[in-house]
């Protein structure tokens, strides 16, 4: 674990809606003047839209292996060479994958589906910020969370991530309905393998829970609302929690084991910034040279 330089972790599979925490964390460092590298998990995929295209065309029989889930299909190396080599000098090389949601990075001349060229982080940032799906990930050949000061999980429950997603790639992203459930499909054997038991390593959980009904996520229906939900909030080490405190300020709010906190989906902007500002606070504060 870094002490001067910070590695803070989001992690959650394609969908959870770890964008949502991350919004939390760029209001939280713009309110207090915190100076982040971001960085994209997407940016660290092995191989472009294009060749992963050609990869199947040339040996179908590696589709079942080649899921941006899987160990094969990432560079983890080099993330994980990121963030040892930020946590001890601050600095390291990452890029960007573009997304079709990407307006600016598409006007700029790059094309859906490729990378950046890897260029260094800025330099005097005070912490490292990872949003992706492998911040947790330990192998035989890995130990990526070693590496990480802070790790988040977002885990809706599993048919909310579905329909998450399947709105996210259909509206945003351009692919069709069919095409997102043969994605979602063909993961689930890497989801299992890599993913899910990243969120027993977390230092935090949020699982959003839907209040409406959602039996068949495949069928075309709208994204239940914050209103129409819960958040379960697990802490890996609850001694470290201000249970009485989070209760007073979050209305609603209850305790149903003695690490987990419940809270209406409503107030889970509230709940993140009242949990994480205390914890990225802690950690700054550690730095030996400030």
């Amino acid at each position: 674990m870094s002490r001067e330089y910070p590695v803070l972790a989001v992690t959650g599979s394609s969908g959870a809606g770890t964008t949502t925490v991350r919004r939390t964390f760029e209001r939280m460092f713009a309110r207090e003047d915190v100076h982040a590298a971001f960085v994209d998990g997407d940016a660290f995929h092995r191989y472009t839209k294009e060749e992963l295209t050609r990869v199947f065309r040339e040996e179908p029989e590696r589709k079942d292996e080649l899921s941006h889930f899987a160990v094969e299909a990432n560079l983890l190396d080099r993330l994980e060479a990121l963030f040892q080599e930020y946590g001890e000098h601050g600095s390291g090389t990452y890029r960007h994958y573009i997304h079709a949601e990407d307006k600016q990075m598409i006007e700029a001349g790059h094309k859906v589906g490729t990378f950046t060229d890897w260029q260094a982080l800025p330099c005097g940032t005070d912490l490292l910020f990872y949003e992706g799906l492998h911040g947790g990930l330990v192998t035989s050949d890995h130990d990526i969370a070693r590496h990480v000061d802070l790790l988040v999980g977002v885990a809706p429950t599993m048919n909310l991530e579905w329909i998450q997603k399947i709105d996210r790639d259909t509206k945003l992203r351009g692919y069709s309905q069919e095409a997102v459930i043969d994605t979602i499909v063909g993961r689930m054997r890497d989801y299992v393998r890599y993913i899910q038991p990243q969120f027993s390593r977390t230092h935090i959980n949020f699982q959003r829970v839907p209040t409406v009904d959602t039996s068949n996520p495949f069928e075309v229906q709208d994204i239940p609302t914050d209103a129409e939900s819960f958040v379960v909030i697990r802490f890996r080490d609850p001694s470290t929690v201000d249970f009485p405190y989070l209760l007073t300020m979050i209305q609603d709010a209850f305790m149903s084991r003695p690490h987990t906190l419940v809270v209406p989906g409503a107030r889970l902007s509230l709940a993140m910034e009242l949990i994480l500002a205390p914890v990225m606070r802690h950690l700054l504060s550690q730095r030996r040279f400030r």
